[in-house]
Parts: structure tokens; C-alpha cells; sequence
């Protein structure tokens, strides 16, 4: 009988954590939105070699993963450390959000202006990596590290995180291969580069809006 009780509890478990797993997954690919991460990486790159396409999506998957996986392990220590609650962080990474926005309304993209200045191309891939990991996804990632685990360990949120990062390099690369199709040109490309502008502006006020809802509202 007794067995049987923890056999029965076990699998109550087991499917417990599969459901906490996969809803984390889903809110971490929601978060990240690894199709317009695939938009953005199309528009900003232009018609490089796919070999160095291929290096840049590596890299800026890398740098999401290292990211968030940071953010999961020790995002509410780093918080707490500095005195900053996660709706400010909300607020302040939303402000940073609207400005990339912004910039991409006004046509100004990371990589025009990093071909004008003769920056390197790391530097093209900022508002990718700032989309990817951006406020609400790091906030979510913390979330999750708190919500789904019951050990000092978050390995729900490194799942989902490890999925998403997986799933936004696969995004690249097929923006990659896609070629001039993805990327456009000219009216079309500035049309899509200021439609995306807006969608990220949008983003990041709703962030900001949320953080300063629940920071009130914590605070009544």
C-alpha cells in the first residue's frame, strides 16, 4: 500500500514537473520571439557571406544564452545586491527597449550605422541581443527560477532557456538562407525596419507600464 502511495505521488510529480517544464518553455519562446529575432537578424546583417551570417547568429545565440542563463542562476541575488526591484527593472529595461525602437523608426539601424562609423559587426548585433534578452525576458527567466524551483538549482528555467537560445539560433540560420528574400531592399526594407521600430517601441512601453502597474501596486 505503501508503494503504491508513493508510486502514485511520484508520477503526480513527474507530470507536474513536465507541465511546469513545457509551460516554462512556452513563455521563454514567447519572450524571446524567436521569428522577429530572425526579421531583426535579416535587416541588420544585409547580404554578408553566410559564413560570417552563420558566426554572427552563433554568436548572438551565445550571447542570449549567457544571458539568461545568468539571469537564472543569479539575477534576483544581482538584483538585491543593488537595491533594484524587478518592476524597475521592468521600467528601466522598457526605456531602453523604446529607444532601440525609436532608432530603428528612424531608419537608423545598428549595422547602417556601424558601416558609417567602420565599427565592428559585433557591435550591429546590440539590438538583437538586447531584443532577445531583453527586459521582460530576463524578468520571465527570474520568474521562473523562482517560481518552478523547489532546490536552490532552477533547472526548469535553464530548460526552457536552453530550448528558446536553441530555437533563436534556428531562426537565424533560416533567416540566413533565406536570403535576399529575408533581407529586401529599399523601400520594402525601410518599410519593414520602421514597422519592426514600432513593434519594439510598443514592447518596451508595455514593460515599463506593467513594471510601474505592479510597482504601485505593490506599494498600496
Amino acid at each position: 500500500m505503501v508503494r503504491q502511495t508513493f508510486a502514485v505521488q511520484s508520477r503526480v510529480g513527474d507530470e507536474h514537473t513536465v507541465h511546469d517544464s513545457l509551460q516554462a518553455i512556452a513563455t521563454v519562446l514567447a519572450l524571446i520571439n524567436p521569428v522577429m529575432c530572425g526579421a531583426i537578424f535579416a535587416q541588420i546583417e544585409g547580404t554578408r557571406p553566410a559564413k560570417a551570417l552563420l558566426a554572427d547568429a552563433t554568436r548572438s545565440a551565445l550571447t542570449v544564452l549567457v544571458i539568461l542563463v545568468l539571469a537564472a542562476l543569479v539575477g534576483v541575488r544581482i538584483l538585491d545586491l543593488f537595491g533594484v526591484s524587478l518592476d524597475a527593472f521592468s521600467v528601466a529595461g522598457g526605456a531602453v527597449l523604446s529607444w532601440i525602437g525609436f532608432s530603428m523608426l528612424r531608419g537608423n539601424s545598428a549595422a547602417q550605422d556601424s558601416k558609417h562609423a567602420g565599427a565592428s559587426a559585433q557591435a550591429a548585433l546590440t539590438p538583437l541581443i538586447l531584443f532577445a534578452a531583453s527586459p521582460g525576458t530576463i524578468t520571465g527567466v527570474i520568474t521562473l527560477a523562482v517560481a518552478h524551483s523547489k532546490r536552490t538549482f532552477p533547472v526548469t528555467a535553464l530548460v526552457a532557456v536552453g530550448v528558446g537560445t536553441v530555437v533563436m539560433w534556428l531562426a537565424l540560420v533560416f533567416a540566413i538562407y533565406m536570403g535576399s528574400r529575408a533581407s529586401g531592399g529599399g523601400f520594402v526594407h525601410d518599410t519593414v525596419t520602421r514597422f519592426m521600430g514600432l513593434i519594439v517601441v510598443a514592447m518596451g512601453i508595455q514593460f515599463a507600464l506593467t513594471g510601474i502597474r505592479a510597482f504601485f501596486t505593490a506599494s498600496s
